[in-house]
């Protein structure tokens, strides 16, 4: 997978930079999603593994994407197609939306609670999260009925682990010790 990472980080990169550069960030999100998304359909992936020539290939996945795409996303269709790089898209788009995210001064938290919580519970994390990363905090939530009770929050490489099972494992590695 880092492999796929180190092929797709240059491609996202220069995306970016032209991106930012025409003032398109969010179309540009939007264009290699979709088309990441194109990628990862199984026909596609057939379709990709068949070896069609890389005009064929470009063909085929513009009229898929159709108008999803403008003229500069079709452009870096082409030479990923040439270059038979268009298996690479998905972490093309995880790339690009990493650097977006970063410009943007945004994060994404995970956010998993052992019961659904409320608005201002998650107000209260956004704000605490915000503060400490000195970031925008977008909350993906989710919930596990076995952390008992409490959360997990996943934000990059921060982990905070203030849940029952969490504190009881904590607690069985130190009796352990």
């Amino acid at each position: 997978m880092s492999d796929m990472t180190t092929i797709a980080r240059p491609y996202a990169k220069a995306a970016f930079d032209f991106a930012v550069e025409n003032g398109e960030l969010v179309q540009w999100a939007e264009m290699l999603t979709f088309a990441g998304e194109v990628v990862k359909d199984e026909t596609m992936q057939d379709i990709l593994g068949s070896g069609f020539a890389a005009e064929k290939l470009t063909e085929i996945f513009v009229s898929v994407c159709g108008e999803q795409l403008n003229e500069f996303g079709q452009n870096l269709l082409k030479v990923l197609a040439e270059n038979g790089r268009l298996k690479v898209l998905p972490n093309i788009c995880d790339e690009f939306l990493f650097l977006k995210n970063e410009h943007e001064k945004v994060i994404e938290a995970d956010v998993i609670s052992a019961v659904v919580l409320d608005d201002a519970q998650l107000a209260a994390i956004s704000a605490k999260l915000g503060k400490r990363l000195e970031r925008e905090v977008k909350l993906n939530c989710s919930v596990d009925e076995t952390l008992i009770a409490g959360v997990v929050i996943r934000a990059g490489d921060l982990v905070i682990d203030n849940s029952v099972r969490g504190k009881l494992t904590r607690l069985n590695d130190t009796l352990q010790s």
